[in-house]
């Protein structure tokens, strides 16, 4: 369980900065765009952009968990507003967080996995805790007190065995 986990966490760092890269980006292009259309225009322009895709969500089992599976539709290639006003810095940060989408739902896929795989190892970690020191410390004291009992049971049928075989002997004689 944690050799998955390292591998899921892993592949999450390496999507957080790809993305966190991505995102930097379209943020500049964001900016230069803003400077060189203004606020309102830019606003106006982002109005009209296209509805976006929705993902299809279902659970896949991992280890004994059932896990989130995300897989997006191809992102759309349309931009849902006209070129003739808009700056070309735009049209780059809005494709560029078009495609950066579908990296987005598998972050957020591999992130409720690490999370969900943590839980279960903090789960594990407390049984075999409660097992180790709980249990098995109690299971054991109760087998010495039954070996204990089983001793003394078996001393006091020796003594028995020994008085009627003395008794026995005197009846003889």
């Amino acid at each position: 369980m944690a050799r998955q986990y390292m591998e899921y966490h892993r592949r999450w760092l390496k999507l957080h900065r790809e993305i966190e890269t991505a995102l930097g980006q379209a943020s500049r292009s964001m900016l230069l765009a803003q400077a060189e259309m203004g606020q309102a225009a830019l606003t106006e322009a982002l109005l009209l952009t296209a509805a976006g895709q929705e993902p299809d969500c279902a659970t896949t089992h991992l280890m004994n968990l059932q896990v989130p599976a995300i897989s997006y539709p191809a992102p759309q290639t349309g931009i849902g507003y006209g070129f003739a006003f808009t700056s070309p810095e735009l049209d780059g940060a809005v494709q560029g967080l078009q495609q950066l989408l579908p990296k987005l739902y598998e972050l957020a896929q591999v992130n409720k996995i690490c999370e969900m795989l943590s839980d279960e190892m903090e789960r594990t970690r407390r049984r075999v805790n409660a097992l180790e020191y709980v249990m098995i410390p109690e299971m054991e004291q109760t087998i010495r007190t039954i070996s204990m009992k089983l001793e003394d049971n078996e001393r006091s049928n020796l003594t028995r065995l020994r008085k009627v075989k003395e008794m026995l002997a005197r009846q003889r004689a």
